[in-house]
């Protein structure tokens, strides 16, 4: 097991991990990465989140983070430089929404500058603080270009998400895969699109590798990386069947309890936790 010792790079999802249940950064953990930041370790957060979302977060903490977002399909340096990036071709995403959807399914399709949804969802909303990445009512039966980032289907109803997903699978397997980052949220990128992947390409800039990672995340989107790195966390609050696909990995506090920032002050920086 690699030791604490050799870890270079913290890598943290957003959304159930860094983020409270308020969607917010707590003060707390904002004083913590800072500290981390300043004894040399490299940040990189990684996020289903749309870039222009995820950077009006990322920038609360106040010290250099690379952003990973769209599950990898974007990558960007900390002066906001974009470094990766990758669509969807149009074709692959009009045949994956070639299929029977619920009407009670929020579909939704990142853009570069909006996301294309088919209803206003305020639950949706309620994820950004502030609407830096705003939404656009669409009749997908009349629009031309379906190219896209990544395709997201919300629904309170997971088991509705899970036949959707098996749906588009059988007509989309090819190009397509997908990931719960929550019961609620069903994801599809392109088959060569992953957090880990572009986690690795950020770490090979920098010159450091998995091994030297230390990761938390809570959803399916983050599995590999969290199976691949050095050290990888799953928030107390995750899926119990995400607790169960990886459990030789250790468990922490949950989102709601500063669990990431708890975690890395007491293992990393040697700090007991103050409220």
């Amino acid at each position: 097991m690699t030791k604490l010792k050799n870890i270079k790079v913290v890598v943290s999802d957003l959304d159930g991990t860094l983020l409270n249940p308020q969607h917010r950064i707590s003060e707390y953990t904002k004083s913590i990465f800072q500290e981390l930041h300043n004894q040399g370790y490299l940040i990189v957060v990684a996020t289903g989140r749309h870039h222009l979302d995820a950077m009006g977060i990322i920038d609360t903490l106040e010290v250099p983070v690379y952003l990973v977002s769209s599950n990898g399909a974007r990558i960007h340096s900390p002066e906001k430089e974009q470094l990766f990036s990758f669509d969807l071709d149009s074709d692959v995403v009009k045949a994956a929404l070639n299929v029977e959807i619920d009407p009670e399914i929020t579909v939704v399709l990142f853009k570069e500058n909006v996301w294309q949804t088919n209803k206003w969802n305020e639950k949706l909303n309620s994820f950004q603080a502030d609407l830096k990445y705003r939404p656009e009512l669409v009749d997908y039966k009349t629009i031309e270009d379906f190219g896209a980032i990544k395709i997201f289907f919300s629904c309170d109803n997971h088991e509705k998400l899970v036949k959707l997903k098996d749906a588009i699978l059988a007509n989309s397997s090819e190009h397509l895969h997908h990931a719960f980052s929550l019961p609620t949220c069903l994801e599809f990128m392109d088959k060569s699109v992953d957090k880990a992947v572009a986690i690795e390409q950020v770490l090979e800039k920098e010159g450091f590798t998995l091994a030297e990672a230390m990761t938390f995340g809570d959803g399916f989107n983050d599995v590999q990386m969290l199976a691949s790195a050095g050290k990888g966390l799953i928030m107390g609050n995750a899926p119990a069947l995400l607790k169960e696909t990886l459990p030789n990995l250790e468990v922490i506090k949950t989102n709601a309890e500063d669990g990431v920032a708890r975690y890395i002050a007491s293992k990393i920086l040697n700090k007991e936790f103050v409220s």
